[in-house]
C-alpha cells in the first residue's frame, strides 16, 4: 500500500511516503521512498525533499495556504521528479495524518469520516494551537485526492489512555474533571510507542515482560514510564507544557507563579502562559538559545554560567522523571532515549544517566559516544542491571503502519 504521512502545522507541512503491507510490517522492510517538508506556507515556501539513499534537495513555490501546500506535494509525489515511481494522484492508496488531541474520544488511530472530522473539531479548545491545523490538512487532501482515498488520524494522546486514574488525574476537585475533563493526557504517544516497539525488535523481548523508561528529547521533551507495552504514567499533562524542562518550555512549576508573574509584571494570564510555553525553558534560563548544540559550546568553550546552569537543569529534571519512573514501574528493564537531542548528544545521555549508579545503570563511554546520527544501540556497561539504550524514533513510519492497518481492516496493537 503506498501512504503518505502528514503532519499539518500552522506554516508547515511535514510529509513522507511509505509502501507498506503485512509482511514488511513484520519483517520491519517498510519501504521509505521520500520524506521532507514544506515551510513558510502562505507566501514563498521553502521545500526541503529527502531521498530514499540520503540526499536532499530544496526548491522554492508560492503557496499560498495548506491546499496549495497539499496540491503541490501531491502532484509533486506523482511525478517522475519524485522518484517514487508513483505517476498518478491515484497511485496514492491512503494517507495517515498526525494529529495531537484526541480528547478521552480517540483512544487509538481511526477512519476518518465526518464524525471523526466533528470529534477532532471538539478538541480544538484543548489543543488550539494543533488540531486546527491537522484538521486543515485533512480537509486539503480530501480535496486534492477526492474523499475515495481513505484517510487515518492518529493521534498522540491514544497512546497515554491506558494511564491508570491515579496517573491522569490532578488532585482539584473532581467536578472540574467530570465537567471540563481537566486531566492528563500525554503527548508524544506516537513517539514512544514507536521507541517501545523497536525497542522489543531489536532486543528480541516479549511485549508482556517489558518494563522500560522512554525519555524522547528535543525541542520539546517527554517522559514515559512503559510496562506490557503501554503507557502507565507520563510528565506532560493537561498541556504539553507540564513535566520536562525543554527548548522554550518550562516543564514543571508552581501553578500559584502565575498569578503572581501576572501581578508582578503587569502581564495577563494568557501573556504569563505564552512566556512559559516560548520565552522559558532552556531558552529563558541561558538567555541564549534554545538549541542544546549552542548551549554545549556554550558551556564547554567559553564557560558560560547560565549555559552551563540550563544544562545543568534540563538534565537533573530528566534525571528526577526517570528516578520518579522507576519507583512506578517497581524497576526497569532499560532506560531508552529518542529525540533530536536524545539520539544526537552523548554528553546529554551521559549527564542524564550520571547518578543513576544506584539503580544499575552505568554507562559505557565508548558505546556512548558512537551511538549518534540515527545509530540505534545500548550503551551501558556490561555489568549494568539497569540497561541505557538509543533508539531513534520513527513517528511517521508508524503512522503508515496504522493507516495501512486501519485500512485494511487489521487489528491495532494492543
Amino acid at each position: 500500500m503506498n501512504i503518505l504521512v502528514l503532519n499539518a502545522g500552522s506554516a508547515t507541512l511535514k510529509f513522507q511516503v511509505v509502501v507498506t503491507d503485512a509482511g514488511r510490517i513484520a519483517d520491519d522492510r517498510d519501504d521509505k521512498l521520500l520524506r521532507g517538508q514544506i515551510e513558510r506556507i502562505g507566501g514563498e515556501s521553502v521545500i526541503t525533499i529527502r531521498n530514499a539513499d540520503g540526499t536532499s534537495r530544496k526548491r522554492t513555490a508560492t503557496l499560498r495556504d495548506m491546499r496549495a501546500a497539499v496540491d503541490w506535494l501531491v502532484g509533486f509525489v506523482t511525478s517522475s521528479e519524485s522518484g517514487t515511481g508513483l505517476t498518478a494522484r491515484g497511485d496514492i492508496d491512503a494517507v495517515g495524518h498526525r494529529v495531537v488531541h484526541g480528547g478521552e474520544q480517540f483512544r487509538g488511530s481511526v477512519l476518518v469520516d465526518d464524525a471523526v472530522l466533528q470529534g477532532i473539531e471538539d478538541n480544538v479548545e484543548l489543543a488550539p494551537l494543533h488540531n486546527p491545523h491537522n484538521l486543515r490538512g485533512i480537509e486539503a487532501t480530501r480535496k486534492a485526492l477526492g474523499t475515495g482515498v481513505p484517510q487515518v488520524a492518529v493521534f498522540d494522546t491514544a497512546f497515554h489512555h491506558t494511564l491508570p486514574e491515579h496517573a491522569y488525574l490532578y488532585a482539584i476537585p473532581y467536578p472540574l474533571y467530570r465537567r471540563h475533563k481537566i486531566r492528563r493526557y500525554g503527548f508524544h504517544g506516537t513517539s514512544h510507542r514507536s521507541i517501545a516497539y523497536r525497542f522489543r525488535k531489536i532486543t528480541g523481548r516479549e511485549r508482556a515482560d517489558v518494563r522500560i523508561v522512554t525519555l524522547h528529547l528535543g525541542n520539546g521533551c517527554s517522559a514515559c514510564a512503559i510496562r506490557g507495552g503501554v503507557s502507565i504514567d507520563t510528565s506532560m499533562g493537561f498541556t504539553p507544557l507540564e513535566g520536562l524542562v525543554m527548548g522554550t518550555r518550562a516543564g514543571d512549576i508552581d501553578a500559584a507563579l502565575l498569578d503572581y508573574i501576572a501581578a508582578k509584571e503587569g502581564l495577563s494570564l494568557s501573556q504569563v502562559e505564552a512566556m512559559l510555553n516560548s520565552q522559558s525553558g532552556l531558552l529563558g534560563i541561558s538567555g541564549l538559545t534554545n538549541d542544546m548544540r549552542d548551549l554545549l559550546a556554550e558551556a564547554n568553550e567559553l564557560q558560560d554560567r547560565r549555559a552551563r546552569l540550563a544544562i545543568e537543569i534540563f538534565c537533573y529534571r530528566a534525571r528526577k522523571y526517570i528516578g520518579a519512573y522507576l519507583a512506578s514501574l517497581g524497576g526497569a528493564d532499560a532506560v531508552v532515549f529518542a529525540g533530536g537531542v536524545g539520539e544526537n548528544s552523548a554528553e546529554i545521555r551521559a549527564r542524564i544517566c550520571d547518578g543513576l549508579e544506584w539503580a544499575g545503570l552505568k554507562v559505557n563511554a565508548e558505546a556512548n559516544a558512537s551511538l549518534v546520527g540515527g545509530k540505534e544501540g545500548r550503551f551501558s556497561a556490561d555489568d549494568s542491571t539497569l540497561e541505557a539504550w538509543v533508539v531513534p524514533t520513527d513517528e511517521e513510519l508508524l503512522i503508515a503502519r496504522d493507516t495501512f492497518r486501519v485500512v485494511s481492516g487489521v487489528p491495532l496493537p494492543g
